[in-house]
């Protein structure tokens, strides 16, 4: 679907895209932060939602839900979201302890190594090199569903939407939930579902690739293995401008700089796992958000060409876009976190490559995704909250067009 159509019957609003990021999504609670100190610094009571439509994807998607179901008072939401951030540990995410490490990596050199001549244990296989059961329970418990359906039918907010991918068929899925004047829409390895939304699509949204298993989900009465929401995701802002956004919020995670195209060494090293693992999740996580909003102005600039008796009998619009990312390099920030990561978990890591050393060799990426410790996510939202508020201008002017 091009970029600017809506399948909602009744656009308007403002679309809030919050794309994967691991631990970096962290850097998303900062940056909502200081857009509703720059909107409503005097925290009014009585002070309205200005997300109509929040999308997100992987650990994007934790952060929308966590909002959607507390729309009703933004500010308790992002505060909540802020303290739930600042206070975590590797271990409330994913198993971090030796012996639960160690087993699985046992298995997996076992099955590496014996699996040829014993195929009895494919059948016994580890499902991803780290278990997050910590991180569904700790979601049962934050996270309050039963207040979504309230919220959307009291007008506090159209829609959230979270997004996986289907292994068993390689579709990329929009779950959302809405007011219920949104019809679900298809396009080529595209599918939106109406459904409630719970636990288990954020733990589908959130399941990166290899690193953590696969979620069961039921789609159209058949069960489909989903990974992470950022996979195939070719268009991160789709969803929202299918939900109806004619304007969108996007708060992203990755810096531009951190493709490191500055001098290099004459004859580098072979790249270690960890920088390869870190090359595949930023391709995972940031590089379709940066071609779609590429995409999204040129296509806004075509539109602007054309007279408004011809553009009205498009099935397009223009939406415009207010988008933020870090001013800093969260791949260099992560690294001067390693040392808090759990022992076992750091030993891990540095068996794949990362060390605490600078440069783009060390696996600073790679860890930037799964160093979910406090020292790293309270910088992450100080960083999100002072690059926000460094946009006071472009943040009023924004949401004054909206409300217009």
């Amino acid at each position: 679907m091009p970029t600017g159509q809506s399948d909602s019957g009744n656009g308007g609003g403002v679309g809030l895209v919050l794309p994967g990021g691991g631990a970096r999504a962290a850097y998303q609670v900062g940056v909502l932060s200081g857009i509703l100190e720059i909107l409503d610094p005097q925290r009014s009571p009585g002070f309205a939602n200005p997300f109509a439509i929040i999308c997100g994807s992987s650990a994007g998607a934790i952060n929308a839900a966590a909002l959607a179901c507390r729309a009703d008072d933004i500010h308790y939401a992002v505060n909540r979201l802020d303290e739930l951030w600042g206070a975590l540990h590797t271990g409330d995410i994913y198993y971090a302890d030796a012996p639960r490490l160690l087993r699985t990596g046992l298995r997996w050199l076992t099955m590496v190594a014996a699996g040829w001549f014993m195929p009895g244990l494919h059948r016994q296989q580890p499902h991803s090199l780290l278990d997050n059961k910590p991180l569904g329970q700790l979601l049962t418990s934050t996270v309050d569903f039963d207040r979504l359906q309230g919220n959307l039918a009291e007008g506090k907010l159209r829609a959230l939407a979270i997004t996986a991918t289907a292994y068993t068929t390689g579709q990329h899925l929009t779950f959302y939930q809405s007011n219920g004047t949104i019809k679900p829409w298809q396009r080529s390895l595209r599918q939106a579902i109406p459904c409630h939304i719970g636990v288990d699509h954020l733990l589908a949204s959130s399941s990166i690739p290899f690193i953590f298993p696969a979620q069961a989900m039921l789609v159209g009465g058949l069960t489909q293995w989903c990974g992470d929401g950022s996979m195939r995701q070719l268009a991160p802002m789709s969803p929202a401008i299918h939900l109806g956004a004619d304007k969108i919020c996007v708060i992203g995670t990755g810096h531009k700089d951190d493709t490191h195209t500055s001098e290099q060494a004459i004859d580098p090293a072979y790249p270690s796992l960890a920088q390869i693992g870190g090359h595949a999740l930023s391709n995972i996580f940031l590089d379709s958000l940066s071609m779609d909003v590429e995409r999204m102005q040129r296509i806004n600039d075509l539109l602007a060409l054309l007279p408004e008796n011809e553009l009205k009998s498009l099935a397009l619009r223009p939406v415009s876009t207010f988008v933020i990312t870090p001013s800093r390099s969260l791949d260099e920030m992560a690294l001067a976190h390693i040392q808090q990561l759990p022992y076992a978990a750091r030993t891990l890591f540095r068996v794949l490559g990362v060390s605490s050393a600078s440069g783009p060799t060390t696996g600073g990426a790679l860890i930037s995704y799964l160093l979910f410790e406090s020292s790293f996510t309270r910088e992450l939202i100080r960083l999100g909250r002072a690059d926000s508020m460094s946009r006071v201008d472009e943040v009023k002017a924004f949401f004054k067009e909206a409300q217009q």
